[in-house]
């Protein structure tokens, strides 16, 4: 749902009723027309077939179109969804020269290149429904004025929870031995040779920011030795919530930990930290 309330106030930020504003980067700016004239809005999503229907809140796909279908049409804008998006003759392209607005997701991305930045005129809005804008070419955009705009937190919990699964499917050895179980199998010493307790291991995280803080809460009641790497070093009350321990130096981190998780957004400066 937090995907559907930025959406509609992104949106209804670009198209409001208040004087024109601008967006400038470099030497180039669009406009950001604040009349109540019709968008075209273009939404990039994947199918979700007939797992569509199970879930009301399932609005992240093609069918459920973020939700924000009534409520665009009623504001006088042209909605279009598609999960067409490769190659030249793609429904996306078609849609290209004309949008004023285009959506998008980090798991069926279409990518935002130089070239279509350059073709799509009308272009004033790139959103993101979720977090993260690898898919998009960020320095044509910068260059051609266009705002570029993510669901900044959305899905921290999530990923602090997912991140913990994968912590404990890998310590304990599990997909070995989930494999043998469906099988038909039973080999205790290939599985446990390389299963472990998380208790009293050492676990770092690259990165301590929402993420990483509340990885660090969830594994404090395994009783692990935590550390943290980042630029910043946290509050000492939330250090002492956490039990995890400053390291400035990662190579130091790194040096001591059984378990390293990375916590970083992918930029040009931290790309290679790891190779």
């Amino acid at each position: 749902m937090a995907m559907k309330r930025a959406a509609t106030s992104a949106i209804r930020a670009f198209s409001s009723s208040s004087p024109a504003s601008s967006v400038s980067s470099g030497s180039s700016t669009r406009l950001l027309h604040a009349s109540a004239e019709s968008k075209k809005i273009v939404g990039v999503f994947y199918k979700a077939n007939e797992y569509a229907s199970l879930n009301p809140n399932f609005v992240g796909s093609l069918e459920g179109a973020l939700g924000i279908r009534d409520w665009l049409e009623s504001q006088g804008h042209q909605y279009i969804v598609t999960d067409d998006k490769e190659g030249l003759d793609s429904e996306l392209e078609k849609h290209i020269p004309d949008l004023h607005v285009l959506i998008t997701t980090p798991f069926h991305p279409a990518y935002v290149t130089a070239e279509r930045i350059r073709r799509a005129k009308n272009l004033q809005l790139l959103l993101t429904a979720g977090i993260g804008s690898d898919h998009i070419d960020l320095k044509a955009a910068a260059a051609a004025g266009l705002t570029v705009a993510e669901v900044t937190g959305s899905n921290v919990v999530s990923v602090a929870e997912d991140e913990l699964m994968r912590i404990l499917i890998l310590v304990r050895n599990f997909l070995p031995g989930y494999h043998q179980v469906i099988n038909g199998e039973w080999n205790v010493a290939a599985i446990a040779y390389r299963a472990y307790d998380l208790e009293g291991k050492t676990v770092g995280t690259v990165g301590a920011g929402r993420i990483g803080k509340l990885l660090l809460q969830r594994l404090k009641p395994f009783n692990c030795n935590l550390l943290y790497h980042d630029r910043l070093q946290m509050d000492p009350e939330l250090e002492k919530q956490t039990g995890a321990k400053f390291e400035e130096d990662l190579d130091s981190l790194l040096s001591k930990c059984d378990v390293v998780v990375i916590n970083t957004p992918l930029t040009e400066k931290t790309r290679y930290d790891f190779q």
